[in-house]
């Protein structure tokens, strides 16, 4: 892949954040990660919890570019701290935007490679460097979670990765739901009347 083909495709993921469905899909996304984040969560210890929060985050990401996933991720991580009282973590904040970013950075790059395996891909590579890394970092230093609680993000991602490449694969092989995914970026921009 060229670099003006990269070029493009991040490109075409910031003209679709002018496509009013686009941003109602957004913020469905958000609402999503905040509802499964905050309210329907299993707490496994201080600080802790299970969850399926990122799995929006991602899609966005996946579904509609880089941009869109690293907003969707940050807005979010905001608005669900505000709803539930939590103190804003910036660094946990950061853990958010990069889940959305490098999930949607990935899917661009990989969009021409079989789509389980980009799919894949796209998913561990936000769960990497977000939720294993960044956002441990944030629970360290704002927390002081132990390091033994901490090593357990590691399998707890890896499983629900495994469940969230299951359900992107399953919707992206739903023929009508990419169909009306394709019609939603291919109309990226442009206004009702043309």
């Amino acid at each position: 892949m060229t670099t003006s083909t990269a070029k493009n495709k991040l490109t075409g993921s910031i003209r679709i954040f002018g496509n009013l469905r686009v941003m109602i899909l957004s913020g469905i996304f958000i609402a999503l990660s905040i509802v499964f984040g905050k309210f329907l969560n299993i707490p496994i210890g201080d600080n802790i919890r299970i969850s399926l929060e990122n799995t929006p985050i991602i899609m966005s990401g996946v579904f509609f570019g880089p941009f869109i996933g690293g907003a969707v991720g940050v807005t979010a991580d905001l608005v669900g701290c505000i709803l539930k009282g939590y103190a804003i973590n910036p660094v946990i904040t950061l853990g958010a935007l990069t889940i959305g970013f490098s999930a949607g950075l990935f899917a661009a790059l990989l969009k021409k490679a079989p789509r389980l395996p980009a799919i894949a891909v796209s998913v561990f590579a936000a769960h990497i460097p977000g939720s294993m890394i960044i956002k441990s970092i944030g629970l360290r230093l704002y927390f002081g979670t132990p390091y033994s609680v901490l090593l357990w993000r590691i399998p707890t991602y890896i499983a629900i990765g495994i469940i969230e490449v299951i359900i992107i694969y399953m919707l992206t092989s739903n023929k009508a739901f990419s169909a009306q995914l394709d019609k939603l970026r291919s109309s990226g921009g442009r206004t009702q009347n043309g």
